[in-house]
């Protein structure tokens, strides 16, 4: 039985074809608005159409699920197209104003199901990924329990025979001594009986010729046998030698049971301690898209080390300076490894320096007041070409190359995963913003557009980084705000600021969640907790800090800080 679109797994290898008429190329993109999917390049043809190029056109794989189409039982006229929040029933737009919902609140039906399809898709994922290969490995390990107690029993079974083979062959051996003890017995008893016969014999014989005297003398043939018959004294008989009965030997069975027999051959015994519980590796907290590399593992464990140990300063310190030459001005800060840094500015300098001040590379870019460059986990340098929407990778031997398109879509920021590698890139295209995820060789595999009740998140995200739990943090400009979205796309919260005029520019996170932004109107540094709650200003003017515009952290837990003034960088020690 064939399956339909809902029930195909997402992860399956299958076909799918372009939903434009008459186009049979293979489909990679949905347009969530049109509900249809679409190949490559019909993909950009939608989005240059002025009908449909505000349409949200997502990978297949990340599309919202279309609404099976149903009329209204109350209002036929009307289709079912809304949540009652309190009922939690599909109800259409004209049962809002009913008596039995008034005062309710709803929610668009396709938005509910789209989070439902993403929480069941993301069951799935956890099904297939850990408790289906989990169950498996267990299944395994029972397998192999088996083999070897097969292995135990039979060997148990070995054991048993062999001992009583033993046994056989000691009962043989004892059997035999005993009826040799018998047969000598025998022999002795019957020695005695054949003496006795022989005795009896010899006594008979006696007889025989005693019978035939006397007879001799009862006719007696002359007169010389009568003489001495009457001569012979009376007749003297001897008497019957005597004799014993024999004694035979009894035999005595012997005294044993079952239970004697058993303890001969041994016991089998079930130790009496409590079966250990089978190992079921724990479930790992992050998703798929943000699955560390060993390296990362070892980093996160060494990061959760020092996480146990920090805390906020009670006062910042200012640690150190450099100047940076071949900038006018510091817009953003990356730092690269074995003490190098890449500085840019207003003007679009790209510069590549080392911790004593000396230039080892120097790029003109299209970049003006964005976080367009960030250093991966391999060390290469990425950065964004708004100019002609285009990443370029710089390798530490200087190579430079086309890394990732992003067709209609201008890149603004950038920022390297130090959590899985992931690309996070904040783009704009006619006045909306968006977020894309690119896995390491530069798939994309995620669009984040809208929150979901699908109103736009991003206007211009001119700055973006991510957090310790997986949130993409973006500052804002035209928003005025640090939009924050969990690793799903899901909108967590935006911050404001503490009063009028925020204007948001540079911004990073810490090893203990913290997120620092830059404030181009009061010039200054906020400190805000994971959740958005705020905490403190960090840096003012009153610590010698004029216009910061760019922020970052190193592994030492420092705050670099680059200011719009000057081509200086300042270091500060705020974490204890």
């Amino acid at each position: 039985m064939a399956l339909s679109e809902s029930q195909i797994p997402p992860d399956a290898q299958h076909y799918l074809v372009c939903g434009t008429e008459d186009c049979k190329k293979n489909c990679q993109f949905y347009c969530n608005d049109c509900h249809q999917p679409m190949c490559e390049q019909c993909r950009d043809e939608h989005q240059k159409n002025k009908k449909t190029n505000n349409h949200e056109i997502v990978p297949y794989k990340l599309r919202k699920r279309q609404l099976p189409v149903e009329k209204c039982k109350i209002h036929p006229t009307k289709e079912i197209d809304l949540l009652c929040g309190e009922c939690q029933i599909p109800i259409c737009s004209k049962c809002t104003g009913t008596k039995e919902h008034r005062g309710h609140w709803f929610t668009n039906l396709e938005t509910v199901f789209a989070e439902k399809v993403s929480i069941y898709n993301k069951e799935i994922a956890n099904i297939r990924s850990y408790f289906e290969p989990t169950s498996q490995d267990l299944k395994k390990e029972i397998a192999g329990d088996v083999t070897k107690i097969k292995k135990t029993m039979e060997d148990i079974r070995k054991s048993m025979k062999a001992e009583a083979e033993s046994v056989k062959k000691l009962v043989d051996t004892v059997t035999s001594d005993k009826i040799e003890q018998v047969d000598k017995i025998e022999q002795s008893l019957l020695q005695t009986l054949n003496s006795q016969n022989q005795q009896i014999d010899d006594y008979i014989n006696y007889l025989n010729d005693l019978i035939k005297t006397c007879y001799g003398y009862l006719s007696p043939s002359n007169i010389e046998q009568l003489t001495f018959a009457l001569k012979s004294e009376n007749l003297v008989i001897r008497p019957i030698p005597e004799t014993s009965k024999p004694v035979p030997p009894v035999f005595i069975a012997g005294q044993y049971s079952k239970e004697d027999v058993a303890k001969l051959l041994g016991r089998i015994t079930v130790p009496n301690t409590k079966p250990e519980n089978r190992k079921i590796k724990p479930m790992e907290t992050s998703s798929t898209q943000l699955k560390p590399t060993g390296k990362q593992r070892k980093q996160d464990r060494e990061k959760s080390d020092v996480k146990q140990t920090l805390s906020l300063s009670s006062s910042v310190t200012k640690v150190r300076e450099y100047t940076v030459p071949g900038v006018y001005n510091v817009y953003h800060i990356s730092l690269g490894k074995s003490g190098r840094l890449w500085v840019s500015d207003w003007s679009g300098n790209l510069v590549q320096t080392d911790l004593q001040g000396n230039q080892l590379q120097r790029i003109r870019t299209s970049g003006r007041s964005e976080g367009y460059h960030t250093v991966t986990q391999d060390g290469d340098l990425i950065y964004t070409d708004k100019r002609n929407k285009v990443i370029y990778r710089i390798t530490p031997d200087n190579t430079i190359t086309e890394f990732i398109k992003t067709g209609d879509w201008i890149p603004l920021s950038i920022h390297s995963s130090h959590i899985n590698g992931d690309i996070l890139v904040g783009m704009i295209k006619d006045r909306e913003g968006k977020v894309t995820r690119y896995n390491k060789t530069g798939t994309e595999i995620q669009n984040i557009q809208r929150d979901n009740k699908g109103q736009k998140l991003y206007s211009y995200p001119h700055y973006i980084t991510e957090n310790i739990n997986g949130d993409v943090c973006v500052s804002d400009i035209d928003k005025r705000a640090v939009v924050v979205v969990d690793k799903s796309g899901q909108h967590r919260f935006s911050y404001t600021g503490q009063g009028s005029g925020f204007t948001p520019y540079g911004i990073c996170t810490d090893v203990l969640g913290h997120i620092l932004v830059c404030d181009k109107v009061s010039n200054t540094v906020h400190l805000l907790d994971q959740d958005g709650q705020f905490l403190s200003l960090l840096l003012t003017p009153r610590q010698g800090v004029e216009y910061p515009y760019s922020v970052c952290v190193d592994d030492e837990n420092n705050l670099w800080v680059g200011e719009w003034d000057t081509n200086t960088v300042t270091v500060y020690k705020y974490l204890q």
